[in-house]
Parts: structure tokens; sequence; C-alpha cells
């Protein structure tokens, strides 16, 4: 039996929410702390809404901005390939706004990737720039 677009929505947020957890014990496990996860931002005039999955903080201080990305299989090209430019500009917006609600001056930043492909997870530190 086919489900519905409203059962496949759901089970695609199951699977997310497993991956979030899932990236963020193996990060807690590295040493990493958590200072908040799933921030959101409004869409801009010319922006489309952004989320972080994922804000942790960095033995050395770094406040590194995580995106956690699951692909069942590397069928399409795998999950880290599915951070597109786009994806990345809307990241680096939403950790613009996060940054502007801290008071002083702005820790050191870094933008990491956790994939997920089948089972197997890989953590990219420094995936991309600003």
């Amino acid at each position: 039996m086919k489900q519905s677009a409203e059962e496949q929505d759901a089970a695609r947020r199951e699977r997310g929410s497993a991956a979030e957890a899932r990236a963020l014990q193996h990060l807690l496990s590295q040493g990493l702390r958590l200072v908040e996860r799933n921030y959101r931002v409004a869409a801009g005039p010319s922006r489309r809404a952004g989320e972080i999955d994922l804000i942790m903080r960095d033995r050395d201080g770094t406040l590194v901005f995580v995106e956690v990305r699951s692909r069942l299989s590397r069928s399409q090209g795998g999950a880290a390939a599915s951070v597109t430019h786009a994806k990345r500009q809307r990241l680096v917006y939403a950790a613009q706004r996060y940054l502007l609600r801290l008071p002083g001056e702005w820790p050191p930043c870094r933008f990491d990737v956790v994939a997920i492909d089948g089972g197997e997870l890989q953590w990219l530190s420094a995936a991309f720039d600003a």
C-alpha cells in the first residue's frame, strides 16, 4: 500500500530527528558541547528561511554550526553532496543572524557537516567556509 504525502513527510521528519540525535551523540562523545538545537531564522526580503541543526562549542571555544544530512544510500550522490551552494548560503545567513544575538566580540566559528549514508556516519569538520 502506498504511503500518503503526509505519511511520507512524517517518516522523513522522524528519520531526520533520529539522524540529528545520532550526530549530536557523536559530537558530544568527541568533546563538543551543545549550545542550541534547531536554530531557525525567518525568511528575509530576498532570502529563504534558514535553520541550523546543531550549534556546538568545541573544546577550544570555537562555535560550530552543524548541518546534519542523512540518506538511505549513496545512490543519489550521498548525504554530504546534498549540502548545495544554496544550502550553504542559508546556513551562513542563519549563522550571521545567530552571531548578531551574541554580546561582545564573536568567537571563532566554523561550519561542519555530519553526513549519514545508510548506517555510516562521517563528520566533516570545517566542511566549508563562510
